[in-house]
């Protein structure tokens, strides 16, 4: 449980800081930009745990787990597309809503069985995510104007990173395919691995890069990795829960994005943002 907790924290802060790092309109790269600093900093990392852990790792581990990588890689790009046209606020609600479909998909594929309270806090976090975003959707009226696709990055997100999620409560979890540490390394090699051909590709498009100037990029990459080290924890200690906690960083980042990025919030959403809550409170206390 203390493994979802610090995920939610450390990514409720992290979409704060992606917000700020993609909100350049004029720069068309940023959403890649974000990725390749993401990318470096995971490989960075993942090479100093390899050595302080001892962790051996070879190049059929990383493509054992590469279907897992690429479902996490392709959808936290999009995500940082999204977040150029539509406010942290419509974004973070809709893309969250996966941690509470996978862990219905692994209670109805796996027949788990949880204390009633259980249930009722995984479907109060769900009601408090779409309350969230319905509400925002009202009062954003150039949501209308926004192309087609910049709607519906969310959508795809949300697909994405809810197959990557239960993909990796099957490798972590249900048939334990892959151990944490070994999980970990290969998935923050893969992002590096994407870094490189990212930089690569604006090198061919003689598109300029500082990582000096990305602070609020560095940041964001920073957070994320450190989540993401408890994050396959949290997964391989019970997915179910885990992923219903963890995916609903959102109330987070609403609150923060409300106190950093000056989004405002209604009567509405502070009773979303409540009822998410005591979904969550439900989660903690009950979990098995």
């Amino acid at each position: 449980m203390i493994f979802s907790l610090l995920t939610f924290a450390l990514w409720g802060i992290t979409d704060v800081f992606y917000k700020k790092g993609n909100s350049e309109k004029d720069d068309k790269y940023s959403d890649l930009k974000t990725g390749i600093i993401v990318g470096i900093v995971m490989g960075i990392y993942a090479l100093i745990y390899m050595i302080v852990k001892k962790v051996e790792i070879n190049l059929m581990d990383i493509l054992k787990y590469l279907p897992v990588s690429l479902c996490y890689i392709s959808s936290m790009v999009i995500g940082y597309k999204g977040l150029k046209y539509l406010e942290l606020s419509i974004m973070s609600p809709v893309e969250n809503t996966s941690g509470v479909i996978t862990s219905l998909l692994l209670i109805l594929f796996f027949k788990e069985k949880y204390p009633i309270p259980v249930y009722i806090g995984i479907v109060l976090v769900f009601i408090g995510i779409l309350l969230i975003y319905r509400r925002e959707k009202k009062e954003n009226r150039t949501i209308g104007k926004k192309s087609f696709l910049a709607i519906f990055l969310p959508i795809i997100y949300c697909l994405l990173d809810g197959l990557g999620t239960f993909l990796d409560a099957l490798y972590l979890d249900k048939f334990e395919i892959i151990n944490e540490d070994t999980a970990l390394i290969a998935y923050e090699f893969t992002f590096l691995i994407f870094a490189i051909f990212g930089m690569i590709y604006l090198s061919a498009k003689k598109e300029k890069m500082s990582l000096l100037k990305e602070k609020y990029k560095g940041m964001a990459a920073i957070f994320e990795t450190l989540g993401q080290f408890f994050y396959v924890f949290a997964m391989a200690s019970d997915s179910t829960i885990g992923a219903t906690i963890v995916g609903s960083y959102c109330i987070l980042s609403l609150i923060l994005s409300r106190i950093f990025l000056k989004e405002k919030l209604k009567t509405e959403k502070y009773i979303a943002i409540g009822i998410a809550i005591i979904g969550l409170i439900l989660l903690v206390v009950y979990d098995p």
